[in-house]
């Protein structure tokens, strides 16, 4: 399986960006708030770990708050992680949680 073969979903009615194969499906859940968007929990089925596959659908729900104008509220530790490692989105995180994640 190659990461570059799956493709993300947003699916807006349960607030997360998903991948699925076969019955396997994990996902990113958000939250969107007033003063930006909530990331809380990621979920990668064992099949998936080690893949990249977390990697790829945070991508997605970064540049999804990117396009939407919104700056991002990282609670998830995945994607708090994420962030730190890639510096072209630490400008999406919301200044209240900057300091969280050791950011100027």
């Amino acid at each position: 399986m190659s990461t570059e073969d799956l493709t993300v979903v947003n699916n807006a009615e349960d607030g997360r960006f998903e991948v699925s194969v076969g019955n396997d499906v994990a996902f990113a859940e958000y939250r969107r708030l007033s003063n930006g968007i909530l990331f809380p929990h990621t979920e990668v089925p064992q099949a998936f770990e080690g893949k990249g596959v977390g990697s790829k659908i945070v991508r997605a729900a970064l540049d999804w708050a990117r396009a939407e104008g919104q700056k991002v509220m990282p609670t998830c530790p995945f994607v708090a992680g994420y962030i730190q490692k890639h510096p072209e989105y630490h400008d999406l995180v919301h200044e209240q949680y900057r300091s969280t994640l050791g950011l100027a």
